[in-house]
Order: structure tokens, then C-alpha cells, then sequence
């Protein structure tokens, strides 16, 4: 078993099993699963995110490994994503509370619990009209300086997101954005993989799924560049030299993932 237990948590929880104290908990259901459950609460005027994880069966597991994807178990993947990315310098969430006990991987019980990061965005929301009205040059180029810095310091860390999309950026919004330096925050973790270095596949999906979610907000092919200048640390030129492949395979990748989802927004019509 594994046990984290801050504030507030630590003194609320004293003398309780925190894995049935967790269960109690009440607030706005964001999701409820067979096995997974998340929600948000309020504890002494703050508010925090609860995601708990009660173990996804044999069944789930082997689909998942018979589908050659990996199968996220518990809140282990978010809790050991949340500790890399504060050791490398990647603003993301702060953990209240991490709990997992069980050697069953079938039926482990696990749960995370992090911090309301209060008045946020998501980039996703906050770029949705930039192709009709574009923003100020200089705040696109501190967002895309941000995203790149945090995009190259996960991957060089040896973690990738697996949903590595604009919607999982969260941008402060205090101080307004344009004043002062651009603040954001990497959330949704849960599918994270961690290890000593990021294989070149891992890195590219996750390339591959930040480029489609920015496909349609109105960048620039400079605005493209800049982002690889950032990410790579290497002048275009080095670049184009050295990573011709997996360019032309992001880009394919890109194409991809819009026809697969141009498909399921078909169907859901």
C-alpha cells in the first residue's frame, strides 16, 4: 500500500482508512464509471479534483492488451506523471492526497486527489476563434514558447502524455493574460507513461496529437517553425536535416487522426 496524505487531508482523515473516507466524498460528478469515478469538492472554502479508481477487471485488461494499448489501472500513471513533471519544471497539478493499495491489478483501489487550479482556460477554449480573430502576435508567441518549453521538458524527462492536446493546457487567467508572463499548467495524466527516456513512437504520437488539435486555430507556417526552434533547441536547418522523417510522419499522423475524427463526428450526427 501507498499513502500520501497533505493538507487538509492529513488532519481531516487522522485516525480514519482514507480509502473509505475517499468514498464519501461529495460534489459535481464529472465522470461515473463502472470502475473510475470523478468529482469535484469543496473542503474549507477550496475546491479539489477526486478521481478514484476501484480496478477494471481481467476482462477490461486483456482487451485492452489484446488491442495493443496499455491499460491504465489505477491513480498510479497520474501520481507518478504529477511527481516527474514538478522534479523537470512543468507546471501541472498539485496532489492533496494519493492512495493505492492492492497487488491485484484487476481489482486494485486506487485514488488521486489534486487541487482546484482555480481560474483557468483551457488553450483549447481560449484559441477557438484566433482564425477569425486573430490575438496579439506577441501573446501567440509567449503561449507557443510556453507549450514548446513544457512539450520539450516532459518528453526530455521521460514522460509522455498520451492525450497530449490543446484542451489539457490550462492558461491562468490571473494576471490577465498579455500582462506579465503566461502561466499554464499540463492536467489529465491519468494515461501518462513514465519511464527513463521517451521512445521515439511515444514522442511522436504525442507531437502528432498537439499539431491536429492546433490544425484549425489559424497558425502560421512561422508560427510552426517557431514551435520546432523552441521544442528541438536546433536551428531550423538541423532540424529539417535531422528530423525530415518524423516530420513528414507527424504530419501524416495528423491527417489521420482529423479523418478518423471528421468519421466519428459523422456518426454521432
Amino acid at each position: 500500500m501507498k499513502l500520501v496524505l497533505n493538507p487538509p487531508f492529513d488532519a481531516l482523515w487522522s485516525g480514519r482508512d482514507p480509502f473509505s473516507a475517499v468514498e464519501e466524498l461529495t460534489g459535481a460528478v464529472f465522470r461515473e464509471l463502472e470502475g473510475r469515478r470523478t468529482l469535484r469538492t469543496e473542503i474549507g472554502g477550496r475546491g479539489f479534483f477526486v478521481k478514484i479508481h476501484r480496478g477494471i477487471g481481467w476482462r477490461e485488461i486483456f482487451k485492452n492488451l489484446l488491442s495493443f494499448r496499455w491499460p491504465v489501472l489505477g491513480a498510479g500513471n497520474e501520481w507518478q506523471a504529477v511527481t516527474r513533471l514538478q522534479e523537470l519544471g512543468v507546471p501541472t497539478m498539485k496532489v492533496a492526497a494519493f492512495g493505492c493499495r492492492g497487488r491485484n491489478p484487476a481489482c486494485q483501489h486506487s485514488f488521486i486527489i489534486t487541487e482546484d487550479l482555480g481560474d483557468t482556460v483551457s488553450l483549447e477554449d481560449f484559441t477557438r476563434d484566433w482564425a477569425k480573430t486573430p490575438p496579439v502576435p506577441r501573446l501567440k508567441w509567449a503561449l507557443i514558447h510556453e507549450v514548446g518549453r513544457m512539450a520539450r521538458a516532459m518528453h526530455q524527462g521521460g514522460v509522455n502524455h498520451r492525450d497530449f492536446y490543446l484542451c489539457h493546457f490550462l492558461l491562468h487567467k490571473d494576471p490577465p493574460c498579455g500582462k506579465g508572463r503566461i502561466r499554464l499548467a499540463l492536467i489529465d495524466l491519468h494515461r501518462a507513461q513514465v519511464r527513463s527516456s521517451v521512445p521515439r513512437r511515444w514522442r511522436n504520437k504525442d507531437l502528432a496529437g498537439l499539431y491536429f488539435s492546433a490544425l484549425e486555430i489559424g497558425l502560421t507556417q512561422r508560427d510552426l517553425m517557431r514551435f520546432l526552434k523552441i521544442y528541438f533547441g536546433l536551428p531550423l536547418r538541423d532540424i529539417f536535416g535531422n528530423e525530415a522523417a518524423l516530420l513528414n510522419q507527424l504530419r501524416l499522423k495528423a491527417q489521420r487522426l482529423q479523418v478518423r475524427f471528421q468519421r466519428k463526428y459523422a456518426v454521432a450526427q
